[in-house]
């Protein structure tokens, strides 16, 4: 993905007075023009766990804090998360009276660039203290006896079982992908929730690995499994939930689903 204007991979100034113009946008059906038709077969959000918000409160005393970011995933355009790190950077040096104060801020230059209504909740450190490490529900694949030589995006290893119908979660911590525009490695976690054919465990294991030299967004990530997951397993419900490890300060989280299901934004051991 090349744009001149994309602040990622560039160098860039790092503005400590509030200034949403850093915010920079990218369209959604960039992503999925290619694999992915409309309507959108799937409903979901992305949220963004910001670790590094800091801004001057009374007397201009620093005040820190964490702040949740729900994304709709029906929203035109995605932030980019560089230009994401540089806004919340941008509050560094400047007085607010009050966490609600930057809540609303956040919130309002977050919905222009996205396009839609975007949720925040800034958080103060003593629930952010308060809050434990999780782990996920469900059957882990990573002790899997597993032979994988597919470093490529490859849908054709997905396998499921149409006489067996279940309901279950699996999950992995395997999930790593590449940034489109720098090629950095990204880390993540990823639970699929399904209820239809049993998707064999061995080959849902070597599709996420599969994606570990494969360019693309967390965002896109997530749906595209969702998309090669309904098409080649058939689940009559289906959630795709990723939880990559933070850069730059912000941990995104992508959820899809074809049903009223909800993510828990539960911190993993590596974010």
């Amino acid at each position: 993905m090349t744009n001149s204007k994309l602040p990622l991979g560039r160098t860039t100034r790092y503005p400590d007075q509030y200034d949403p113009g850093v915010l920079f946008s990218i369209p959604r059906a960039e992503a999925r023009k290619a694999w992915l038709s409309e309507p959108l077969p799937f409903r979901g959000v992305d949220i963004w766990n910001a670790w590094e918000l800091t801004w001057l409160g009374p007397g201009q005393l620093p005040v820190a804090a964490t702040a949740q970011i729900r994304v709709p995933a029906d929203t035109p355009n995605l932030v980019e998360s560089k230009s994401l790190k540089l806004y919340l950077n941008s509050f560094a040096m400047t007085q607010f009276a009050s966490l609600v104060q930057v809540e609303e801020a956040i919130s309002r230059d977050l919905s222009a660039a996205a396009g839609g209504p975007v949720n925040v909740r800034v958080i103060p450190v003593s629930e952010t203290e308060a809050a434990s490490v999780s782990r996920l529900p469900g059957l882990c694949l990573d002790e899997l006896s597993v032979t994988c030589n597919t470093w490529e995006l490859d849908a054709g290893l997905l396998k499921a079982d149409p006489a067996t119908i279940v309901e279950e979660d699996l999950y992995t911590h395997l999930l790593r992908s590449l940034c489109p525009v720098t090629a950095q490695p990204d880390f993540g976690s990823v639970t699929v929730h399904y209820r239809g054919p049993k998707i064999d465990p061995a080959s849902l294991l070597r599709y996420v690995v599969s994606f570990r030299q494969h360019e693309d967004f967390h965002e896109a990530c997530v749906e595209r499994m969702f998309a090669d997951i309904s098409r080649h397993c058939k689940p009559e419900r289906l959630s795709v939930f990723a939880q990559y490890q933070r850069r730059g300060g912000i941990d995104i989280n992508p959820f899809r689903s074809n049903f009223d299901d909800q993510p828990r934004n539960l911190r993993l051991w590596r974010q």
